[in-house]
Order: C-alpha cells, then sequence, then structure tokens
C-alpha cells in the first residue's frame, strides 16, 4: 500500500507541548553493559535479520499457538525510520472531561494507522510504556498513550499494602470513559485527514485488562485487533461479546494472568485470537525486562505483534 504523509492530518488538539523526534530511552532495561536492548541485533530499529526460535519459549506448554507465519515479517525498517518517529504531549477534551496524552507519529514510513496503547499501573509517562510506543510507532503507526490513571499513577516507592485502595480511586466507569474518547479522538483526526482505518489497541497489565474492557463496547466498530500483555482484572464474561481477534502474550509464571484463564477467552472470543504462553516467565517480561533471558522474550514478544498488527490492520484496510 502507499505511504499516507502525516504532515497532512489535522490534529485537534487543545492544549500541546513542543513536539521533538525522540530516541528511545534505555536506562529501564536489565544492564546496559550487557545488552542494549534497542539496538541489539534481533531490534526492529535495524534491519531484521536474524532469526526467532519461539518454540524454545513455548516448549512443553499447551497453550501456545504461535505458528511460524507469527514470526516471519519483512526486512522494511530502518535507522532512518526510526530516527524520524516524533513525540508530543497532547490535551484532549476540555475542562474536567480533558485527559493527558502523549502521541508518536512515524515520520517517513506512516502506514496511516492508530495504535490505542493502555499503559500499566505505572502510567502513560513511564519510560517502559513510552520506549514500547516507540517501536510500534517505528514500525509505520501512529501511538495515543492516554493517562488513565488523570495524574495519579502507582509509584514504585509506594508500599504494596496501599495497591488496593489506589485500585479502588480508578473509577471504572471513568477509566472506559476516558479509553472511549481517546479511541473516537484518533478516529475523528483519521477521519479528517481523509483516511478511514480500524484502530488497534494494547494494553499491558492494568492496560491489558481493559482491552478486554474497550472490545466489548466497541463490538468491532472503531478497533480491528487487540493485544493484550498479561492482563489483569479481566472480566471472563465480556469475552463472547468481542468481534475482533484478540492476540494474548503472557508468562506461565505469571499468578497475575494465568494460562487457564486466557485459554478461556481465546475459546470464548474466536476470530482467530489466539495465545501465546512463554515458558519460565512471570509478569511484565515484555516491556519490564530484567535478564538478558527475559530481554530476548521481550524482542519475540514484540516481533510476533509486530506481525499480528501488520496482518490484521495493515493489509485488511
Amino acid at each position: 500500500m502507499g505511504f499516507v504523509s502525516i504532515s497532512s492530518f489535522a490534529f485537534s488538539i487543545t492544549t500541546t507541548t513542543t513536539g521533538t523526534t525522540r530516541k528511545p530511552s534505555l536506562h529501564h532495561h536489565y544492564s546496559h553493559s550487557n545488552r542494549l536492548h534497542f539496538l541489539s541485533k534481533c531490534s526492529p530499529l535495524l534491519p531484521r535479520k536474524c532469526s526467532v526460535n519461539l518454540l524454545r519459549s513455548c516448549r512443553g506448554n499447551t497453550a501456545c499457538r504461535a505458528s511460524s507465519s507469527l514470526l516471519k515479517i519483512e526486512d522494511d525498517i530502518d535507522d532512518e525510520a526510526c530516527e524520524l518517529v516524533s513525540g508530543l504531549e497532547i490535551s484532549i477534551g476540555e475542562g474536567d472531561d480533558s485527559i493527558d496524552a502523549y502521541l508518536l507519529k512515524a515520520m517517513k514510513n506512516n502506514n496511516g494507522t492508530g495504535i490505542l496503547l493502555l499503559s500499566d499501573i505505572f502510567g502513560f509517562e513511564d519510560s517502559s510504556t513510552r520506549d514500547f510506543a516507540y517501536r510500534v510507532a517505528c514500525n509505520g503507526y501512529n501511538v495515543l498513550i492516554p493517562d488513565l490513571f488523570r495524574g495519579d499513577p502507582w509509584t514504585k516507592d509506594q508500599p504494596m499494602t496501599l495497591l488496593e485502595k489506589w485500585i479502588t480511586k480508578q473509577e471504572p466507569q471513568r477509566v472506559a470513559k476516558d479509553i472511549d474518547t481517546s479511541a473516537k479522538w484518533m478516529v475523528d483526526e483519521f477521519l479528517a485527514a481523509g483516511i478511514s482505518k480500524k484502530l488497534g489497541i494494547i494494553g499491558f497489565c492494568f492496560g491489558g485488562g481493559r482491552v478486554i474492557d474497550a472490545l466489548s463496547r466497541d463490538q468491532g466498530a472503531l478497533f480491528g485487533v487487540g493485544v493484550s500483555f498479561y492482563g489483569t482484572r479481566m472480566n471472563p464474561s465480556l469475552a463472547s461479546s468481542i468481534k475482533v481477534p484478540v492476540l494474548f502474550i503472557s508468562g506461565d509464571n505469571d499468578p497475575l494472568c494465568t494460562v487457564s484463564v486466557l485459554k478461556d477467552f481465546e475459546k470464548s472470543i474466536g476470530q482467530g485470537s489466539k495465545v501465546v504462553i512463554f515458558e519460565g516467565r512471570g509478569h511484565g517480561f515484555a516491556h519490564r525486562p530484567n535478564s538478558p533471558e527475559e530481554d530476548k522474550d521481550a524482542d519475540e514478544a514484540f516481533t510476533i505483534i509486530r506481525k499480528w498488527l501488520h496482518d490484521g490492520l495493515v493489509l485488511q484496510n
């Protein structure tokens, strides 16, 4: 398909800060001296020449559904494309209903497709979340990360005994409204530019659970595919109302997102949904790797979602 010039997009933003071209931060990865995640030989920021063996991660796990086709992607991303990713702080809406967000745009290889990315409990400003969004944008997408917590994300210095109290402050109806408002904003911007495409939605942890909620409400109207990374607080009763395929990625050692629950979701949703389980991995490994082994699996997980988004959004529109 032809490329779409992002400069033609008419962004209706209430307030903005100066946009900057942004390279990913590396400081959240397990060790700078051992391996620079974004500059690794398997990183999508460089032409992909490496082979990926998902069977190592899924070995002995019946929930793994990744076929070799999920791992075959074109070598179409180069350094220059990733240099031309811009980031912009924005505010959507007005008054008490306004939502802060961060928008990343592919400037060179933009494919005209929008991705709504829902953060974990650490919020939309967290470096791990923004670095992952950068990698997605590098592959040609426009990625919006809304502030789901209205300036009150969970912080690592708080005692875990307060987590449930903090969670109760994140009123589900308000969070759902902010997600729907963010999705509609993206659709309106694409329509204003003469582009009509389905959006993708990705979520981590808390955000991974909200992917299920959002797709259930959407009924296939705005979103074309979903990706849920180790989603928490997911409501199984909503699965049957989801009309688009969902890719679930998790570890078999994650007590917050069990394999059995994901298999039930996959079966109920159908529509080509898939579950990919990484052996020996716990919560958060794909966007917060803490070891060389987790870092390698994080690269494999990204390869899979890159193919998933390309096939489900770019090729289908």
